[in-house]
């Protein structure tokens, strides 16, 4: 049987890529790619520090994933005009036809390809994304975002 020695040496040992994609954390177990996001304040009458205020001007550019049990649709939107600059997904004709599946991982993959080369002709090379309440950061949405670090677009993930 398995002792649990051996169990921990398998730990060590086990790949740390999930589907091609690479694990969230890297070598000094920190997360590369992910910022604290700042507290919003209860009190309306407070005072608005200078970040939260530039904020949406120093980082114009948000994320946005869905991923349902069909398809997989990501789009780049521009925080201040609300336009969305690139979009990618699943439902496409030209990315439909060549997927076995509209909702797997090489799916995700495909779409954050994809989605990076779109919003590299708009000339945006920087995104934010902060993942929706029930959202985890892991498997399909990880693969979008891990996708598009690789294909050149630099994404900051906000976890709280």
């Amino acid at each position: 049987m398995n002792s649990p020695a051996s169990i921990q040496l398998v730990a060590l040992y086990s790949p740390r890529s999930f589907f091609g994609v690479e694990d969230f954390l890297d070598d000094n177990n920190s997360r590369p790619y992910t910022y604290q996001k700042e507290k919003k304040s209860k009190n309306l009458q407070k005072h608005v520090s200078f970040k939260q205020r530039t904020i949406a001007y120093m980082e114009p550019f948000t994320l946005d994933v869905f991923i349902s049990k069909r398809f997989v649709s990501a789009s780049l939107t521009h925080r201040v005009t609300c336009k969305q600059v690139a979009v990618a997904g699943t439902n496409s004709k030209d990315i439909k036809a060549v997927l076995q599946s509209r909702s797997d991982i090489p799916a995700c993959l495909a779409v954050g390809r994809i989605l990076a080369e779109r919003a590299r002709e708009a000339d945006v090379y920087t995104a934010s994304y902060t993942p929706r309440e029930r959202d985890r950061f892991e498997g399909k949405i990880r693969a979008v975002v891990q996708s598009l670090i690789d294909n050149g677009i630099d994404v900051k993930v906000y976890l709280d």
